[in-house]
């Protein structure tokens, strides 16, 4: 499996962003939040992912670039959740809610479970469409 997180995988895209937060979906597992939305049908089965992390919780630059550096890294890791469990493409934005800096290790763990909620409620959705 590609553990890449490379310049087509970044979310960039302001309107695709500005869309994320309007009409997004998104699910919890503290300190993180995942808001996504499914993208149109593209030729390259590639998700795009943001993460961010709020000035208004983490005053210094220092701490707010660890915390970024840190969930990609548990996102590559666990991107393979996401790629092997949903046919689609999706926009994903990470938020960290969390007041203190948590370890990698606790990070990952977190994200991971995230994940696995994210692909469980996608997965729900497909169901329930099918059965309609």
């Amino acid at each position: 499996m590609d553990e890449s997180f490379g310049k087509k995988e970044k979310l960039k895209s302001k309107i695709i962003i500005d869309r994320l937060f309007a009409e997004g979906n998104s699910v919890k597992k503290y300190p993180l939040r995942l808001i996504y939305l499914p993208l149109e049908k593209a030729p390259e089965k590639i998700n795009k992912v943001a993460v961010s992390v709020p000035k208004r919780s983490f005053k210094r630059a220092v701490d707010r670039i660890k915390l970024k550096r840190l969930l990609r890294e548990a996102y590559r890791k666990n991107k393979y959740l996401v790629t092997n469990n949903l046919p689609g493409q999706y926009a994903i934005m990470f938020i960290y809610t969390g007041r203190e800096i948590w370890s990698y290790s606790e990070l990952f763990r977190s994200s991971e479970e995230l994940l696995k909620r994210f692909v469980e409620q996608e997965k729900m959705k497909e169901h329930e469409k099918d059965i309609l």
